[in-house]
């Protein structure tokens, strides 16, 4: 009898783990498909002004408000007078304007370029860091006797599953990137340089080989590593500390609640991250060496020398205000799909 139940266990953790990971992309694709249009506009914004690249005007964020007349002396005033009300406003305006401007420039559908390896990574990404983060707190670091994660054990596991994860899917995001810049390059008289997502594989493996598509991975895994820590770290306390100290039960109101607060720490941390990675994955290569920065820290110097430290900031708005829905979708779509095929809440 030991020996059949025994095997009964096995095959029991082997499928809840493929059911996971199935739960996961399911919940990260309807997630990343309906906030995808801030992705792009965030990169964008990111590499604006970046050096080496062509001259444009600034649209958005800290250092222009495009379209609403506010310029940066004044939204400094307005700091200073404790106007947030009126900074947040001008900074969502920006937002939305710069959206708007990207339909009228390059159409609609193409708020969706790069969609496609965006979900693919998702499905690497997502699906490995749920799944890291879910065994190594069940059974490495293990929960207290009162089945609490705490919370200097919960930063490490954020961090190693998200990096860990991330390695993994690198290449997926170093296409996404590619891909949505393409439009970009239309605008400014250039030559497409792939004509689709699989295309963009191709020409990265033909010349820089496969090891060209881990390029930009160090950045990459130190901002999702941090993200996660946002991410995954700040839900999983931030939930377990409600249920502890409110009389709200583990249902969508709690979900949510703790949704946005990951939303807003993974925005805050990790956009100085997303910046030097974006910035790194984008520039041009020879010999394997970046032609503008050298290395992450090269990177972060020269954006800060160059721009301001509030560079490193740039695109947080659509950062958080993609994060914020990104984390809602996916948390409230994760949470329900685990408890309608029988794996209990996270």
């Amino acid at each position: 009898m030991a020996r059949p139940r025994a095997r009964h266990d096995g095959d029991k953790k082997r499928s809840s783990f493929a059911l996971k990971y199935l739960v996961t992309i399911i919940s990260s694709t309807a997630a990343e498909t309906v906030t995808f249009p801030l992705d792009i506009t965030k990169t964008r914004l990111q590499l604006q002004g970046q050096l080496g690249s062509k001259k444009s005007p600034y649209r958005g964020m800290f250092q222009t408000a495009i379209g609403i007349g506010i310029s940066y002396k004044q939204q400094l005033v307005n700091l200073a007078k404790g106007n947030y009300n009126d900074i947040i406003m001008h900074h969502i305006d920006a937002t939305l304007l710069n959206i708007l401007k990207y339909v009228q420039e390059e159409g609609l559908l193409n708020l969706w370029k790069g969609v496609a390896p965006a979900v693919i990574r998702h499905m690497v990404y997502s699906g490995c860091r749920m799944n890291f983060y879910e065994y190594i707190r069940e059974n490495v670091f293990k929960r207290n006797k009162y089945g609490q994660y705490p919370l200097w054990k919960a930063i490490p596991t954020g961090m190693f599953s998200g990096a860990a994860a991330q390695f993994l899917a690198s290449p997926c995001d170093l296409v996404k990137v590619h891909m949505q810049m393409e439009g970009k390059r239309k605008l400014e008289g250039l030559k497409p340089r792939y004509k689709g997502t699989f295309d963009a594989f191709r020409s990265i493996v033909r010349n820089d080989g496969v090891l060209g598509l881990w390029k930009g991975w160090v950045p990459n895994c130190q901002r999702a590593a941090i993200v996660c820590l946002g991410d995954l770290t700040t839900y999983d306390s931030a939930k377990q500390a409600i249920l502890r100290n409110t009389r709200l039960e583990d249902n969508a109101l709690t979900h949510a609640l703790s949704s946005g607060c990951s939303g807003l720490v993974s925005a805050t941390l990790g956009t100085p991250a997303d910046v030097v990675k974006t910035r790194m994955m984008n520039q041009k290569y020879v010999n394997g060496r970046g032609v503008v920065f050298r290395s992450s820290l090269d990177c972060l110097l020269k954006t800060t020398r160059a721009e301001g430290v509030a560079a490193l900031w740039k695109g947080f708005l659509p950062v958080w205000s993609r994060m914020a829905p990104w984390s809602l979708t996916f948390w409230l779509v994760y949470e329900e799909v685990r408890v309608l095929v029988g794996l209990g809440n996270f």
